[in-house]
């Protein structure tokens, strides 16, 4: 998979999408790199500790988040695309769910990450395969009332691939992110951690992030400042059952599990 100008061995390698997040209200480090220095500082020491893609969000998507105006979220993001892209050489993120700030910035990002799986905003898949971008489309729905959960987690995931390429993004462009923490109870969220081996059969790189969600806070009864190892466990779990992108706040901690594993499963030393 190529994302910006780099190459992604998605069959063989682990990569790391370090979160910058750039608001005021965001569940784990809210208000912590809302402004550009702050927000630059935090990008290097990611690049520093392991973190091969960033991954930048204007607005909170933790459930229950205030929403704000495209043009609020655009004035957020953009002097920080445009100060990281011309600092550092590293794949730039976007997480938003809007086509009008994706195509505001367009010019300053290489992944579009959508927290609603191209749902939610109709023009959103056209305006990705207009621009070219690859793009990770995460499952997400306005409820949590199933009958069969894993059919219907499928479907739902099948119903975003769709969209994508009947918009024309194409399939080398697509990973696919199961959505932790989104429209689902405790005991589906360990459900779709414990078989991403089978979401990686849908034939697309998968991105796990799960970082200091509250699944880990309900198993280990750990405040969200306390959940490092209980995110770095189910880091573990991911790379074991197959996926080739892991999306977290401690580079350096899970990239550390990331090659330990990988050193494990493979019965040598395992060069990234």
């Amino acid at each position: 998979m190529i994302i910006g100008n780099k190459k992604f061995d998605t069959k063989n390698n682990v990569y790391i999408m370090g979160i910058l997040n750039i608001t005021p209200d965001s569940f784990s480090d809210g208000g912590k790199y809302d402004t550009l220095d702050q927000a630059l500082f935090r990008a290097e020491k990611m690049i520093k500790d392991g973190a091969s893609i960033i991954d930048i969000g204007g607005e909170s998507t933790r459930p229950g988040h205030i929403q704000i105006s495209d043009d609020e979220e655009i004035n957020r993001v953009m002097p920080v695309l445009e100060k990281l892209k011309s600092n550092f050489d590293i794949p730039l993120s976007l997480d938003t769910y809007k086509s009008n700030v994706v195509l505001a910035v367009k010019d300053k990002i290489d992944l579009v990450n959508d927290i609603w799986g191209l749902k939610y905003d109709p023009k959103m898949a056209s305006a990705i395969a207009k621009i070219g971008l690859p793009c990770c489309i995460m499952h997400n729905r306005n409820d949590s009332n199933y009958t069969n959960f894993w059919e219907e987690f499928i479907s739902d995931i099948n119903e975003s691939i769709n969209l994508a390429r009947a918009a024309g993004i194409k399939d080398e462009n697509i990973m696919i992110d199961g959505g932790v923490g989104f429209a689902k109870s405790y005991e589906q969220n360990l459900s779709v951690m414990n078989r991403t081996d089978e979401l990686c059969n849908l034939g697309f790189p998968v991105l796990v992030a799960t970082s200091k969600k509250r699944v880990i806070g309900t198993s280990t009864d750990k405040t969200v400042d306390q959940r490092t190892i209980g995110t770095v466990a189910t880091t573990v779990v991911g790379v074991m059952k197959g996926a080739s992108f892991i999306r977290v706040h401690d580079i350096d901690e899970n990239w550390d599990a990331i090659k330990m594993t990988k050193c494990i499963m493979e019965e040598k030393k395992w060069i990234p």
